[in-house]
């Protein structure tokens, strides 16, 4: 294990054998108070260099080059240390460093052997781990990537896969934070397919239970099905498909990564025509035409059978024509509520998750 604590400075410029040199420092700004580098201008010139172990080594110099000047400005308590394929920037004592990167490098191997054909790790850089000391610090950290009006969920950590890719979370003993590393890497290993939401969290959750195993829950089996049947609409559902329902701040939130986590562990029984499914599923119809070519299914169907909604239908009263909503008449209109993806109501932009 390497710790840059010794380092006096974290690097100005970078020059990395078969390319010019690069000023770091300025392209540089900050948001904040904490360093925030343009990682396009990172990576034009990482491709100055010869493609392959040059190009690596240039994107890997800019990583800690960015890393370096954040230690500096979180403050002295912390520390970059690294390991393998793995950098940990926090403030954890030295037996939970090497604890932690230790499990960081063992977790991706598992990763890629659950998620068989489909987990993939990235050409370029580490696995990155930021560990906050506070609460207050991580959500100020993790905000500006969020829009900046709404009401948010409330979250242990999360996987940021813009610009250079890396995973946060706050301070606490190993064993509450293995579970959120497990997820977020999950999440890394993904983001190069256009998973939607549903799926992408549905899957980190399924393997951060399979390497971690089941998190003590607050309610049982049955009162989350209970809960599932009360909350669940035709306009909820749709904010399932889009990915919207996992942003929500009251119970949605839950009760989305459950229903995602059920749904993917249903389909991953059979595996290979589940990798064949995720390989083609795209967020723009959360997964509609994959799972219709490749599981041989619809996804309302799915989520109609496991919400007991058994038909499709429902009565209605037809507001145009002024009938009354009179069950005893034959004369009530019937319209079909449709529990599938249907991206024609979606007001926004899909969303594919690693919250």
């Amino acid at each position: 294990m390497r710790a840059a604590a010794a380092l006096p400075a974290p690097p100005e410029s970078l020059a990395i054998t078969g390319g010019a040199p690069f000023s770091f420092a300025e392209h540089l700004r900050v948001v904040q108070g904490l360093p925030v580098p343009d990682w396009q201008a990172v990576t034009e010139w990482v491709m100055t260099h010869p493609a392959g172990e040059a190009q690596a080594h240039a994107w890997i110099a800019g990583e800690r080059a960015w890393l370096g000047h954040l230690r500096v400005a979180l403050g002295p308590d912390y520390h970059l240390a690294e390991s393998g394929d793995a950098l940990l920037l926090s403030t954890l004592a030295p037996n939970l460093v090497s604890a932690t990167l230790d499990f960081m490098n063992k977790t991706q191997q598992r990763i890629l052997r659950v998620l068989d054909g489909v987990a993939q790790v990235a050409g370029w850089g580490r696995d990155i781990l930021i560990v906050f000391d506070n609460e207050d610090r991580y959500y100020e950290y993790v905000s500006r990537y969020y829009p900046e009006e709404g009401a948010f969920a409330f979250s242990s950590g999360m996987h940021i896969n813009h610009g250079c890719s890396h995973f946060v979370t706050m301070k606490a003993d190993l064993l509450a934070i293995q579970p959120v590393i497990a997820h977020e890497m999950t999440h890394g290993c993904v983001s190069h397919l256009p998973l939607p939401a549903w799926l992408n969290e549905g899957i980190a959750v399924n393997t951060e239970q399979r390497l971690c195993g089941q998190p003590p829950s607050l309610f049982t089996p049955y009162q989350m099905h209970e809960k599932h049947l009360r909350f669940w609409g035709e306009a909820e559902i749709q904010q399932f498909w889009s990915g919207k329902s996992f942003l929500r701040d009251d119970e949605g939130n839950l009760l989305s990564y459950d229903l995602a986590r059920i749904i993917v562990e249903q389909f991953s029984k059979d595996w290979e025509p589940f990798r064949r499914f995720v390989l083609a599923a795209d967020v723009g119809d959360a997964g509609a035409a994959a799972a219709h070519e490749f599981l041989r299914t619809d996804l309302g169907d799915v989520v109609s059978a496991l919400l007991e909604r058994g038909t499709m239908a429902e009565a209605t009263p037809d507001v145009d024509s002024g009938l009354a909503a009179d069950p005893h008449t034959a004369t009530d209109a019937r319209r079909i509520v449709s529990w599938s993806p249907d991206p024609a109501r979606w007001n926004e932009t899909p969303e594919r998750g690693a919250f």
